[in-house]
């Protein structure tokens, strides 16, 4: 790679990292389950964009790209899925806030 590439390589991998942390931080301290959904997502999206800069670091960007496909459609369903369990703890409980949703225990 020559220095331009490794400048915009580093620039790249900064703000993966920095969204890697917004969405960790997003999760853990989240007292919402939609904010927590949305901190998953830019997780996943931070996962996707450092997959992408692999791939293009290693001169196979089809693989990487099939990859993100892949991992976009996954990413997809789960949020689907995540957002009906928060639709119906809103509906039960009237609350998205976890802490309170001790209630559902079976």
């Amino acid at each position: 790679m020559n220095a331009p590439s490794v400048s915009i390589f580093n620039y790249f991998l900064v703000f993966i990292i920095l969204l890697f942390i917004t969405g960790i931080y997003c999760i853990l301290v989240s007292f919402n389950l939609i904010r927590a959904l949305i901190g998953l997502e830019v997780l996943i999206k931070a996962v996707t964009l450092l997959i992408l800069l692999a791939g293009y670091t290693c001169g196979r960007t089809a693989l990487a790209q099939a990859i993100v496909i892949t991992l976009i459609v996954i990413e997809i369903v789960v949020m689907v899925v995540a957002g009906g369990i928060a639709f119906w703890a809103f509906r039960y409980n009237k609350t998205i806030d976890p802490r309170r949703l001790s209630n559902l225990k079976g």
